[in-house]
């Protein structure tokens, strides 16, 4: 069934709880972000589905779709689930982030994004994994989400590795990143 009617008065449940949570609470607000996130990302996946490395032995594609599978690890964290994002998991995440880092020109500013189609869209994922981390983290200061130390960690590197991506298809695509001119 696509609907239940539960959630028609503004309240829904979680796994760990019996009674049911108002839909503004910062869990569910976290939850929707981890969900527009991976969206996002599917959208990511979908567009360098065809783009083949050719300075890295490496496909955007795979990475993208490992960082999906592993946000509904946090997503089931999240809604009480015994399922935690693993140390090795953030260990892969800075691993390709240093790879990736190792090929680029040393960052000397900001860049405005746009380089490239697949630039923008990871820059805009990078941007709702900042969010994510933001939510989760008043989430949890407030007492309402309770994730483990890996799931914060995972979060706060996840907008590095999506930086590196950036930068690394904008490399790919033979785009020169622009600095803001501050004009």
């Amino acid at each position: 069934m696509l609907y239940t009617r539960k959630g028609d008065l503004g309240t829904s449940k979680v796994l760990n709880k019996e009674e049911r949570i108002s839909k503004d609470s910062l869990l569910f607000e976290v939850l929707g972000s981890v969900d527009e996130l991976n969206a996002w990302l599917g959208v990511c996946k979908f567009k360098s589905k065809d783009m083949l490395s050719e300075i890295m032995d490496l496909k955007i594609f795979n990475i993208v779709d490992r960082l999906q599978q592993d946000l509904f690890i946090i997503q089931a964290e999240l809604a009480g689930a015994e399922m935690k994002i693993s140390e090795d998991k953030i260990i892969w995440m800075e691993k390709i982030t240093d790879e990736i880092e190792k090929v680029l020109p040393k960052i000397e500013s900001f860049f405005v994004p746009g380089g490239s189609e697949e630039s923008a869209l990871l820059d805009v994922g990078r941007t709702i994994a900042r969010r994510v981390e933001r939510v989760l983290i008043r989430g949890i200061n407030k007492g309402e989400a309770l994730v483990c130390d890996n799931t914060r960690r995972y979060l706060n590197r996840l907008s590095s590795v999506l930086y590196a991506l950036v930068r690394l298809a904008n490399i790919e695509e033979g785009v020169k990143e622009e600095r803001p001119n501050y004009n």
